[in-house]
């Protein structure tokens, strides 16, 4: 577990990215923004009200921490104006756009959209859609990426696991589309083969999971994955994967040899991408509350740039490496 994220910090300090937090009015995320800075993970811009933050966060050394408030930044009249030029044909407004603007998340948004940060984490204290809808109105979704999505990384427990030979696997989407069509199904497997790359570091063999293996069962839900993958391959040749895949067939290689004789991801794949939200999320927990694993995430992809929403219930190390994930985002 360490390792892992350890080399993920690592990799982080090296590009010295600029990464805006938008809640200082949390505590963890105060002491987040310290400590990224002291282990030099990320240059971080933490969005509050200076002389509030230190007087709630006394024992806090905010050394090196640049702090910016929403409300009088002079930046303010700028943002106003450009958030009315992206947002012209929902019929924006300079009111409604200064009620936005003094929303932490809205304004390191737009922060993020010109380019004064490489990336934004937010969520602390503030729900899932309160991160996103800023992300979808103003960063958008990348060029040819129809949805945005997410992935955990899923970390083996101390004592290994036979499946698991790089130290880690990757699980997408366990926390953020309900539903896909095909081709947004594609694209996210094609995301999380790019996060699994450059995040985890490991080659990704990525496997469409289903409860068919090529073809074994017939129904609506086997031909969507089936689609999925067809479509993948299409539009990213170079990447190795495989579907519909059963996940004993995907992951154990007797099994793989029987029902997918011939196949260069069946037996031993290292990405999982689930059908539906509902598979993903089930899956993960299991894997994390019977398997051992940990979970880190869900850190989303298919946005223009990187922008990352966090759980409510998460602590100050876990900012710490979504500050760090989302630094090697930027290189995606």
């Amino acid at each position: 577990m360490k390792n892992v994220l350890e080399q993920i910090k690592e990799k982080a300090k090296a590009l010295r990215k600029t990464i805006v937090l938008c809640e200082g009015e949390d505590k963890r995320v105060v002491k987040a923004a310290a400590d990224a800075t002291a282990e030099g993970i990320a240059k971080i811009i933490l969005l509050g009200n200076e002389a509030e933050i230190k007087k709630a966060n006394p024992d806090v050394d905010l050394t090196g921490v640049t702090v910016i408030d929403p409300l009088t930044s002079p930046d303010l009249p700028r943002y106003n104006a450009r958030l009315c030029e992206l947002r012209a044909s929902k019929g924006m407004t300079p009111d409604q756009a200064e009620k936005l603007l003094k929303d932490g998340t809205y304004f390191g948004a737009m922060m993020l959209k010109e380019g004064e940060v490489d990336g934004l984490v937010s969520g602390a204290c503030h729900s899932t859609a309160n991160t996103l809808r800023p992300g979808l109105q103003i960063i958008k979704t990348a060029p040819g990426v129809s949805s945005v999505s997410s992935f955990n990384l899923m970390i083996c427990p101390p004592q290994g696991n036979q499946y698991c030979p790089d130290g880690l696997v990757v699980f997408a989407d366990c926390g953020l589309n309900p539903t896909y069509t095909s081709e947004g199904l594609a694209d996210c497997a094609i995301a999380t083969a790019k996060s699994a790359k450059e995040i985890a570091g490991i080659e990704p063999k990525v496997a469409m999971l289903s409860f068919s293996t090529k073809g074994s069962a017939k129904h609506d839900n086997v031909t969507l994955v089936a689609e999925a993958a067809r479509i993948a391959k299409e539009k990213a040749p170079d990447i190795m994967l495989d579907g519909e895949l059963q996940f004993d067939a995907a992951i154990v290689p007797s099994v793989a040899a029987l029902k997918a004789p011939g196949s260069e991801v069946a037996g031993k794949a290292n990405v999982f991408i689930f059908p539906d939200l509902q598979a993903g999320n089930i899956g993960y927990k299991i894997a994390e509350r019977l398997g051992g694993f940990m979970a880190v995430g869900p850190i989303c992809q298919g946005f223009a740039k990187p922008l990352n929403d966090l759980s409510r219930g998460c602590k100050s190390e876990d900012i710490v490496a979504a500050v760090a994930i989302t630094a090697l985002q930027t290189q995606l």
